[in-house]
């Protein structure tokens, strides 16, 4: 079969490419090989096990530990009880309606659905193993390769039952006695955290000395103390080094910054120390010194019509990064113009409190020689955040000290993620802090941080 455009893997980034290349008048097949067996699932690892069914863990664990630790506070008399079982099958739930989801806007928008794997023999050809055995091979006159990521297994930490993924770990059981997280990024921190709320005890050994390196120090900080309070313990500048199983206990041995030995016992362990890019079906495509595919500015391999996104590239491994360059490519395949600001793509924690940051953090700027202003407004002060008992974290502003382009921003406490997105409208046209100073804004309304955070950078802070 001959097709305008094959996209090599159904993630976020190569759905989002799909929907958009139909969109623009393509012939379009999308190659997934994940099945249940019974039918091919969309989404990649994003929708089927990690974005989504973290975030539906995290609200349920968040609701239990509101209800175990502050609905007192609140006049609410309960004594809760967590039903692993069925926080599984609602969270799976969510996960099946979604992929269901993908499934109909591929139907709506006409894009064929080849079930297998999917291999770059050549530019412009392609090779569909399906689960059977049986190959078949499509020509195209561009390929986009959107793999996706699997997660980094240690030679020391090798994956079964009990030391595992974030891939298994978002379906245990029932809640570890003992959880050791390695690895204090994004993912160890929100599974962490979901467990912890369940009644886990859970340990975070991490190398570098901070949680999340993108974030800026204080932030970090604020998020270790604050996590620390719900009961999550950190080694930092601390390294595994080995573990052996007795019995349904794993016991692991490590050393800390000076050398000395240190060891844990723990009934699960969760190896967070990254992704890889899965290169699996990348064929003949070059790649870089860091083993993500090589492109240019315009997400083109060394090979004619082979195109790569999201996580086979430089760059985050973010869903939503994905999400923008698909776009990209499937605009530029059509002959527009197309392009996406990497300097612009939020990082978010979806941890109690959340946190969020975007552009140039503190610390970069610094580095870079940057003189900036910086403004900065706990929720502490905000009448919202109050009224709902949210009053941990601040949202901080960076503004260029000659221009006031801001040039960069975090949040850290009550609808993080969301408040971003506000700042990140005004960055994407090169707005100053005086913009969103002068954004009125709801009250009583936690963005009412946001606009008093700005107005401190220009030393005109209102309510703190």
């Amino acid at each position: 079969m001959t097709y305008d455009l094959i996209i090599i893997g159904a993630g976020p980034g190569g759905y989002v490419c799909a929907i958009r290349a139909a969109q623009l008048g393509k012939k379009v097949a999308i190659i997934e090989k994940r099945s249940d067996g019974a039918k091919t699932r969309l989404g990649g690892t994003c929708l089927n096990v990690g974005c989504i069914p973290s975030k539906a863990l995290l609200d349920t664990s968040e609701k239990f530990y509101e209800a175990r630790k502050h609905f007192a506070e609140h006049g609410i008399a309960v004594t809760p009880s967590i039903d692993v079982a069925q926080m599984l099958k609602r969270k799976q739930g969510v996960v099946d309606a979604l992929v269901g989801g993908i499934a109909g806007l591929m139907r709506k928008n006409k894009v064929e659905v080849l079930a297998g794997s999917g291999e770059l023999l050549e530019p412009g050809k392609v090779r569909v193993t399906a689960a059977d055995g049986t190959k078949a091979e499509h020509e195209a006159q561009h390929v986009v390769l959107a793999m996706g990521s699997v997660p980094i297994e240690l030679p020391f930490l090798k994956f079964d039952d009990r030391i595992v993924s974030s891939d298994q770990a978002i379906s245990f059981p029932g809640v570890p006695k003992r959880l050791l997280v390695v690895g204090g990024g994004v993912i160890g921190l929100e599974l962490g955290s979901v467990w912890s709320r369940l009644g886990a005890e859970v340990t975070v050994v991490e190398a570098l000395p901070q949680l999340c390196p993108f974030l800026d120090g204080d932030v970090a900080k604020a998020l270790q103390k604050t996590l620390e309070k719900q009961g999550l313990k950190f080694v930092f500048e601390a390294k595994v080094t080995g573990a052996v199983r007795q019995g349904d206990e794993v016991v692991l041995s490590g050393t800390a910054k000076d050398g000395s030995p240190l060891s844990w016992t723990a009934d699960r362990v969760l190896v967070a120390v990254g992704r890889r890019p899965c290169l699996d079906g990348a064929g003949p495509v070059p790649l870089t010194d860091r083993k993500r595919v090589k492109i240019d500015g315009s997400f083109r391999t060394e090979l004619p019509g082979v195109w790569a996104i999201g996580d086979l590239v430089d760059g985050p491994m973010l869903a939503h990064k994905a999400e923008e360059e698909g776009v990209a490519v499937a605009e530029l395949i059509a002959g527009q113009k197309a392009h996406v600001d990497h300097n612009l793509i939020p990082n978010v924690v979806y941890t109690e409190p959340e946190v969020a940051s975007i552009g140039l953090s503190e610390a970069a700027c610094s580095q870079r020689g940057l003189a900036v202003r910086v403004g900065r407004f706990p929720f502490l002060a905000n009448g919202r955040a109050r009224a709902a008992g949210s009053t941990d974290g601040f949202v901080k502003i960076i503004a260029d000290a000659k221009t006031d382009r801001v040039l960069g921003a975090a949040v850290i406490g009550p609808r993080a993620a969301d408040l971003i997105s506000s700042i990140a409208a005004h960055m994407v046209y090169g707005g100053s802090s005086e913009d969103i100073a002068r954004t009125c804004v709801a009250h009583p309304t936690v963005s009412e941080a946001v606009k008093e955070a700005a107005l401190d950078t220009l030393g005109r802070v209102l309510h703190a």
